[in-house]
């Protein structure tokens, strides 16, 4: 069953941001990660506050965002992200294929 990483990220420093998301990505890749939102346009419909970046990325199963997140390869990225970006995370269940 798929699993999804989702961000509400907001930037503290921008180059750090760009640095954070480049090793991210690789190590997201390596995972079998793959983005399905990478900060597009967001709106609020209902209730708030106004919607900062999101970021969601699927996993093939929970076991392997758990691995991802706790990869040493990954690690390198969480150093960067202490002063790129404020973050709220999440890991979700997807739904069972039918």
């Amino acid at each position: 069953m798929p699993a999804y990483v989702i961000s509400e990220v907001e930037a503290r420093d921008q180059a750090a941001m760009e640095a954070y998301r480049s090793l991210a990505a690789q190590t997201i890749a390596q995972y079998g990660g793959r983005y399905l939102v990478r900060g597009g346009a967001a709106e609020v419909v209902e209730g708030g506050p106004p919607a900062k970046t999101i970021i969601i990325v699927e996993f093939p199963t929970m076991a392997r965002a758990r691995e991802w997140y706790a990869s040493a390869e990954y690690a390198e990225a969480l150093k960067l992200r202490q002063t790129a970006l404020e973050r709220r995370l999440m890991f979700v269940d997807g739904v069972p294929e039918t």
